[in-house]
């Protein structure tokens, strides 16, 4: 991987300043028809610029010789100088070409041409800073995120009469999670700048009470990461314990202060990775711009968790299991609204599941999986001896499977619902086990957690006095109820693997399902490239 070594060592203020004064307008009387025509013909396939300059008589925006034409091109300038800061390819801008085409537009139809592509550049610039340069569903299937787009005509119109500096401070995300991403990237540039977090160590585990070279080198990287002071020490004491323990709690791993193989991987990731994951999660962070709720669930795949934010702040967290690392069962990306939960759940097996998993069994032995039921067509429970399993397939299988409401149902007692065509919703599971792992994908899909309970009383206590009261009375009776919730929440399945928290170091989770990596693939052919600044 190439890391572009930058040093600013000249202001380019000075020279966006120059090029922007260097427009000179005709004389109006020769100019406008020649520069209308210009424009028509430049925005002809651009059916927003056109209505856009349309609808204004074709009056310029960038190109004139007002003062706030003049602020517009410096702002616009300025800012496309600096996407490489948010991730962007400045490249994509050409900021360079922009100052040419301005020192050599002369005649009306070069500046009628010029205003157009400025205004499209412009708004291809205001399209990735604020929902991001790629498209998600393009890059994985898995991510099936609605991005909030902006209508460009609108943007246009709003830029046209605002404050072009402010204006453009105010295009990328303003959440404090993108903000704190800025700097954490600022932050490992430099780092790069200064070589990373030098060797690796040479060991692919070590304990407490281990010494000799290994642990010296384990003792650097844990002081070249922050996580430390630096010591003379060879050996693995109580202080270098504690160092990585603190590393695995900032990387979603077991707290035991052994470096054993999964947390020594880890410790050997280069700095120029970690920068990856930023910059991705900054990506990311465009794609969800928008207003998340007040009350809002945000389940991130990569950290095994499902949180309540209220106003920003978590108040509620547990941890979850989420879909198994294959192609079908993967837990998507998107965004919905929780509209109910469902007491002492049915469990309609999904056809792709009851066909290629419970059909071969029932093959095997027709009893097997007692506790669900067949139902036909006309909704009556079909005894199993009255089926030959042998003649179906997944294509001709006539039944549905449900599994009725009890404590080994595969939905537990309760289930959240958002109502979505992925099928997918959270929920309460038999299989407790599970949540004692450290790496927790084993489901067919959707999100299951360890304390459904506390979560179904922490939604409940914005509409019911007693909601522990009043889940249980329902829970107690056995059987399926559904409750509204009267203030529908919305609820976020993310991807995140880079963190950064208020206080504290940043936090790195593994990229589970890869998609992270696709992602900085992707964002690398258009064109983004990785930092290291001196100094």
């Amino acid at each position: 991987m190439s890391v572009l070594i930058h040093s600013r060592r000249f202001s380019l203020g000075l020279i966006f300043a120059a090029c922007a004064t260097l427009l000179i307008a005709a004389p109006v009387s020769a100019a406008v028809t020649a520069f209308q025509q210009a424009v028509a013909e430049a925005a002809s396939g651009d059916r927003d610029v056109a209505a856009f300059y349309q609808e204004r008589g074709y009056e310029p925006i960038w190109t004139g010789r007002s003062g706030k034409d003049r602020q517009r091109r410096q702002a616009f300038l300025k800012a496309v100088g600096n996407a490489d800061s948010h991730g962007l390819p400045s490249a994509r801008y050409d900021p360079e070409a922009l100052k040419e085409a301005m020192r050599t537009a002369k005649t009306d139809r070069a500046r009628g041409f010029l205003e157009v592509e400025l205004s499209q550049i412009f708004l291809r610039y205001a399209r990735d800073i604020q929902t991001g340069i790629l498209t998600p569903a393009k890059v994985d299937q898995g991510i099936v995120r609605a991005v909030p787009l902006r209508d460009r005509k609108q943007l246009l119109e709003a830029f046209s009469k605002s404050s072009a500096s402010g204006f453009m401070r105010v295009l990328p995300p303003k959440t404090p999670q993108y903000a704190r991403l800025m700097k954490e990237k600022i932050n490992f540039e430099r780092i790069l700048g200064r070589g990373g977090w030098g060797p690796e160590v040479p060991a692919k585990s070590l304990k407490p009470g281990d010494s000799g070279n290994a642990v010296v080198a384990l003792r650097d990287r844990m002081t070249a990461m922050g996580f430390m002071r630096r010591s003379a020490s060879q050996t693995y004491d109580v202080a270098l314990q504690k160092a990585v323990q603190e590393f695995q709690a900032n990387h979603g791993l077991f707290t035991d202060g052994v470096a054993g193989a999964g947390t020594m991987a880890e410790i050997n990731i280069p700095a120029s990775t970690r920068l990856t994951q930023i910059i991705v999660a900054m990506e990311r962070e465009r794609w969800l711009n928008q207003p998340l709720g007040a009350r809002n669930i945000q389940v991130n795949i990569t950290d095994f968790s499902a949180k309540i934010v209220d106003n920003g702040k978590v108040t509620f967290q547990t941890r979850a299991v989420v879909g198994k690392n294959t192609s079908d069962r993967q837990t998507p990306e998107f965004s919905d609204v929780m509209e109910h939960m469902v007491i002492n759940p049915t469990w309609n097996v999904p056809r792709s599941i009851a066909t290629k998993e419970y059909l071969p069994l029932f093959k095997k032995n027709p009893n097997a999986a007692s506790q669900l039921r067949l139902i036909n067509t006309r909704g009556q429970i079909v005894p199993r001896s009255d089926i030959d399993f042998s003649q179906y397939n997944a294509r001709n299988f006539p039944f549905d499977v449900k599994e009725p409401p009890s404590r080994r149902n595969a939905l537990g007692l309760v289930k959240f619902m958002f109502p979505n065509k992925y099928n997918i919703y959270l929920h309460d599971t038999p299989a407790k086990n599970l949540f004692a792992r450290e790496k927790r994908d084993f489901s067919h899909g959707c999100v299951r957690l360890q304390d459904p309970f506390d979560f179904a009383y922490a939604l409940l206590s914005k509409q019911e006095r007693d909601p522990e009261a009043f889940f249980q009375a329902r829970l107690k009776t056995g059987k399926e109820t559904v409750v509204p919730l009267e203030k529908e929440v919305p609820v976020h399945l993310i991807y995140r693997t880079a963190i950064a928290p208020a206080k504290g170091q940043i936090e790195f989770r593994r990229d589970v399902y890869g998609r992270d990596a696709r992602i900085w693939k992707a964002l690398q052919n258009a064109g983004v490239a990785l930092r290291a600044v001196k100094g």
